[in-house]
């Protein structure tokens, strides 16, 4: 379904479509076949694409009600902040001369800055039911997809080794095997959500399942205005903003991070369950193998025992 925006310009086109030229009309088509794209694009660009004049992308916008082509773009725009805004934001900060030892500098400052948002907006309560949440569940669920699903999987790391049952649900069968996964669930379990802009329709869908089934959700994401977080029984949030990429990621990290040894410190036994890691992945820890061989329980070989001898038969 299209968004407000991209239905009230399509509206207008429709409108304006008889009274429009031949060069018009391939402005409309390519307008209402690829609308996201357009909004990014400064008219120039757009003109260039399509192979009319500026001053045609001009008319074109004036005949659709506008007084020019930054009025028809904002108003396409409109709707689509969240997927767009990312790409404006990168053009602009292309645009500015600077150097790539610049831009690590920048990056490694906004990772400091959003780290520092993230533990400022945390609420304690929020986190000891997160916790208690994770220690609770039969099965621990996890979904995140696009660039989530890496997050997702390092989450599922991290709990491994203190959760009975932790299961990742993004696979080579798709979002489908999630919802299977979730149908089963209950009560009992819990769905942990990984959701950030540019926020995915697959995360969304799955984290409803989960609701229906009466399966907990405890959402990772960055504000409340996101889809999953009215969905979810507890939030914790990460600030994410960047000006290079869709997303800071490195905050998220260090949010996954900060559960999964909150989750340790309230785990029963967490340091035999660690040892116990340790203990199985040490063949194939680098420089471990000479310590495992020393620290074998010998095996004591019983020495041969004579057999008794055989009876000579009387002749």
């Amino acid at each position: 379904m299209a968004s407000p925006a991209a239905a009230t310009v399509a509206q207008r086109i429709a409108q304006a479509l008889p009274q429009m030229t031949r060069s018009q009309r391939q402005l409309a088509d390519h307008v209402l076949e690829r609308p996201l794209q357009v909004a990014t694009q400064p008219i120039d660009e757009l003109a260039a694409t399509v192979g009319v004049s500026v001053a045609t992308a001009n008319r074109f916008a004036r005949v659709l009600g506008f007084d020019g082509y930054a009025r028809f773009r904002a108003e396409l725009v409109r709707g689509f902040e969240p997927l767009v805004a990312p790409v404006v934001r990168l053009r602009g900060n292309l645009a500015q001369p600077t150097t790539v030892a610049d831009v690590f500098a920048m990056a490694l400052e906004e990772s400091q800055h959003n780290i520092a948002a993230t533990r400022q907006a945390l609420d304690r309560a929020s986190c000891e039911a997160a916790v208690a949440r994770v220690l609770g569940a039969r099965t621990v669920f996890i979904a995140g997809y696009g660039a989530s699903a890496w997050l997702a999987g390092l989450l599922q790391h991290g709990l491994d080794a203190y959760c009975a049952d932790v299961r990742l649900l993004p696979s080579m069968s798709g979002v489908t095997h999630g919802a299977r996964a979730l149908s089963r669930g209950g009560s009992r379990d819990l769905l942990v959500a990984l959701s950030f802009p540019r926020y995915l329709t697959d995360t969304v869908a799955l984290t409803e399942i989960a609701r229906s089934h009466g399966v907990g959700v405890l959402a990772l994401t960055d504000r409340p205005s996101s889809p999953v977080a009215p969905l979810a029984d507890v939030v914790l949030y990460a600030q994410t903003e960047t000006r290079y990429r869709p997303n800071c990621e490195t905050s998220v990290l260090a949010l996954i991070e900060a559960l999964t040894s909150a989750v340790a410190l309230r785990t029963p036994q967490a340091l035999r369950a660690a040892s116990g890691v340790v203990h199985a992945v040490m063949p194939w820890l680098h420089g471990a193998q000479d310590l495992r061989i020393n620290h074998m329980p010998k095996i004591k070989q019983a020495s041969p025992s004579r057999a008794p001898a055989a009876k000579k038969k009387r002749p």
